[in-house]
């Protein structure tokens, strides 16, 4: 009876572990599609696409600065893999540098949405804070095929 009470109890704690897993890899990704959908409508202002709109540049530069400060913890050694993720190893073995690039990330966001007053600071600075994101997801994240 002990064997089968243990044999659950290990199961359950397997299990529990695998929606853990589940769940980080889910919040990180939502995480991600949240500062991508915010970059959506300044990706447009900058190509000309879109009037220049203070207030939207703001809102993406505060989903950056909330995603840079989250980001870090949604990447436990026990979610390398599954849920759909596209993490590259590099993220565990380079987790100093990872953890870094988020930093600077969220302090060059806050710094852009001190300095941004007009479209012309805008077009001046945001495209660096769109580079440093990409320069992410060129070492960390795998290309969608």
């Amino acid at each position: 009876m002990k064997t089968i009470i243990a044999a659950a109890l290990f199961a359950a704690l397997g299990a529990g572990a695998a929606f853990a897993q589940a769940d980080v890899i889910k919040a990180r990704q939502e995480a991600m599609k949240a500062a991508g959908q915010a970059t959506a409508p300044v990706g447009k202002m900058l190509k000309g696409e879109e009037a220049f709109d203070l207030a939207k540049v703001r809102a993406a530069l505060a989903a950056y600065q909330d995603t840079a400060a989250k980001a870090p913890t949604l990447f436990p050694d026990n979610s390398k893999t599954g849920g759909d993720t596209a993490a590259l190893p590099a993220v565990w073995e380079k987790k100093a540098e990872f953890e870094a690039k988020f930093a600077a990330w969220g302090a060059e966001s806050k710094a852009a949405a001190a300095a941004i007053k007009d479209e012309a600071s805008f077009k001046a600075t945001f495209p660096n804070v769109l580079k440093n994101c990409g320069g992410c997801h060129e070492t960390y994240r795998a290309k969608k095929s």
